[in-house]
């Protein structure tokens, strides 16, 4: 069962959430998560979103370009899954099946599943993608976040994703 939810009154649950990480599912050629801890929920253009922001050389940049779509997985009451965590934080999903580490739920409104074990489940269209400007980024920031590496892979795409669905993946799921 899901229980709809007005996702902003998960607004506090989700930035504490990011601290540690929440999940950001794609459904390419294959399910794939990650951990992001970087994101933002807010209005853009009238519309309820979520930005994410996706290292160029990430398996899920070429999964989220393919399908303009996401899933982001957020857990309740502080209930981390320290190896769920492990797995979408240090494996790349082009070397395993990170479907085998999780519990899929169906979705509502897009074609990618929540993770029964991170029950807030937020569904996102793709609206808007942006490179990283380089130049624009101040210079302590490179340092701290990006080194000194000229290398494109290294840096961010953001991406804008339009809320779609919002809801509680309840036990019984």
């Amino acid at each position: 069962m899901k229980e709809k939810v007005n996702v902003f009154d998960y607004a506090e649950t989700i930035a504490k959430a990011l601290r540690p990480g929440i999940l950001l599912n794609s459904n390419g050629d294959k399910f794939n998560s990650m951990v992001i801890g970087w994101g933002h929920l807010g209005i853009i253009w009238g519309r309820e979103t979520f930005c994410v922001y996706v290292r160029q050389s990430r398996y899920t940049k070429a999964q989220l370009d393919k399908t303009e779509e996401f899933t982001l997985s957020v857990p309740l009451d502080g209930m981390i899954d320290k190896e769920i965590v492990r797995v979408c934080g240090t494996l790349s999903g082009r070397d395993i099946d990170k479907a085998d580490y999780v519990t899929l739920v169906e979705p509502q409104t897009n074609s990618t599943p929540g993770i029964k074990e991170y029950p807030l489940t937020i569904e996102c269209r793709i609206i808007y993608t942006q490179d990283q400007i380089l130049d624009q980024i101040p210079e302590e920031i490179l340092n701290r976040y990006y080194g000194v590496s000229e290398d494109i892979g290294n840096f961010h795409t953001l991406y804008i994703g339009e809320i779609v669905d919002a809801y509680i993946i309840k036990e019984d799921e």
